[in-house]
């Protein structure tokens, strides 16, 4: 009797395939999600009749440090409303894929994907929707007062992917999981001058720049720098799909135009900013 040869990549072989994503694995995963989505979080979510029926990209706003709970109580909205079956695939930061096979091998088989203009460009025209948080580090770490900004950290590649492929944006704002940990502020130029002068290693066994380089307070630490794995706090969290945002041209041309693209950009930005003022607003009231 044969069985499959066993997978011998490397953690940097992943995330360069649609064909990875397995619904098998999200289903295990899905009682967990499940109660921290009820009892942990208490989620409260609106606007999910905004979500297209053709594929769309998906726009979110990071929160709650390397743990991003909202994008895992996302995630679980997605696959309890569309399915298991209907294929969204998250474009994640470069740096996920070096650390190990294990964590490159789970972000594959739930849909993770490189966050390279290739691979986001297959998805949406393999005819499957696409998730990203433009802001990235710098957005999931920004300071607690910070936490009701919309923060892109300057990226447009994802206008730039919108505009190619010719669908709409669709933005997603959470308010809450950036209680989950208090971010006190960013040391991450004093670091690179160490860094710079050999003086000092940035965490993980490849020495990658981690762009941020926090500190804060939160579990398990307790006071805490640098980009570890924090367990978040209990605290309520709110999500949001707002309506889809279409844009009058599309297609090559419109993406390499950069006063278009910034002014796509402005647009996402200002939507997602007033509907998040808008989410914190109703959890104050």
């Amino acid at each position: 009797m044969s069985s499959s040869p066993p997978d011998r990549r490397k953690p940097e072989d992943y995330g360069w395939s649609l064909g990875d994503r397995s619904p098998a694995e999200i289903a295990r995963w899905m009682p967990i999600w499940g109660w921290l989505y009820k009892h942990y979080f208490q989620v409260q979510t609106s606007g999910w009749e905004h979500v297209p029926r053709s594929n769309a990209l998906f726009v979110g706003s990071h929160n709650g440090g390397l743990a991003a709970p909202d994008m895992y109580m996302t995630m679980y909205d997605w696959f309890r409303r569309e399915g298991l079956t209907r294929r969204i695939y998250g474009l994640s930061h470069h740096n996920l894929w070096y650390q190990s096979v294990w964590l490159s091998q789970m972000a594959t088989r739930f849909g993770s994907i490189r966050a390279h203009p290739k691979m986001g460009i297959a998805a949406l025209n393999s005819g499957a929707s696409v998730l990203v948080y433009p802001g990235g580090a710098e957005d999931v770490f920004r300071p607690h007062s910070q936490r009701h900004k919309i923060e892109f950290a300057g990226r447009t590649g994802f206008i730039k992917l919108a505009l190619r492929c010719d669908v709409p944006i669709v933005p997603i704002v959470s308010n809450g999981a950036h209680d989950t940990l208090f971010v006190l502020g960013d040391i991450h130029p004093f670091a690179k001058q160490l860094h710079d002068l050999g003086l000092f290693r940035w965490p993980g066994a490849r020495d990658l720049d981690p762009e941020i380089y926090p500190v804060y307070l939160g579990l398990p630490w307790g006071l805490s720098i640098g980009p570890w794995p924090n367990l978040p706090l209990p605290v309520p969290l709110q999500t949001r799909i707002c309506p889809p945002i279409v844009f009058e041209r599309t297609g090559r041309e419109a993406a390499r135009d950069r006063s278009y693209v910034e002014a796509c950009c402005d647009r996402v930005r200002f939507a997602m900013q007033r509907e998040l003022e808008r989410l914190v607003a109703e959890r104050a009231a």
